[in-house]
């Protein structure tokens, strides 16, 4: 695995926003409800998971009630905010529009219950949500593919390089033409990213 450490400056943060709609890899506690993920192992307050996270998509279904769910390994897991429309009516979480969707609703609830072990998942931010949780997902730190990874800052304007202020590539120092030139992870080696953000 390779291991990728960005200190940036505060307005650099949004450029790794992207990367949260096609979704990182998290390292978690599988086999537990899906409340305990985002209140313990996430740390958001309760009252921002039922009043914020107004949609949440597990494996490809919407889901209802956060404490009954449980996460597998390899689950995904997808986060966003309100969302316009007679879709994002319909996609609410207990919203008046909700039996609209039955048949989407999960149908594997007593199998998908496992025991806690570690594990990854796949997490996607949506809309609102992303500048607002992406930072600490990248403090805590995201997993990659290398062929992501590699594309992502080959993509990186000159700005980007300029708000770095440092970057540690298995804990060596190095400047950011290295990322940007690519070939710094080797292909099928998952890269650990994280990201602090400092002030000038």
């Amino acid at each position: 695995m390779t291991r990728l450490h960005l200190v940036v400056g505060p307005g650099r943060v949004g450029e790794f926003l992207q990367i949260f709609r096609t979704g990182v890899g998290v390292a978690v506690r599988t086999g537990c409800r899906l409340k305990d993920l985002l209140c313990g192992q996430f740390g958001l307050d309760e009252s921002y998971v039922e009043r914020r996270i107004t949609t949440i998509f597990l494996d490809g279904r919407p889901v209802d009630a956060v404490g009954s769910e449980r996460v597998r390994e390899g689950s995904t897991l997808a986060l966003s905010a309100a969302m316009p429309g007679l879709a994002g009516a319909i996609l609410r979480r207990d919203g008046a529009l909700a039996p609209l969707r039955a048949n989407l609703e999960r149908g594997d609830g007593e199998k998908s219950e496992a025991p806690e072990r570690d594990g990854v998942i796949t997490v996607k931010l949506f809309n609102l949500l992303a500048p607002e949780l992406a930072p600490g997902f990248l403090r805590r730190g995201v997993l990659l593919s290398a062929a992501a990874a590699g594309g992502f800052f080959r993509r990186r304007p000159t700005a980007f390089r300029d708000g770095c202020r440092e970057i540690l590539l298995d804990g060596k120092r190095v400047e950011a033409a290295v990322l940007e030139g690519g070939g710094w992870a080797l292909p099928g080696d998952p890269v650990a990213l994280s990201v602090d953000v400092r002030e000038a």
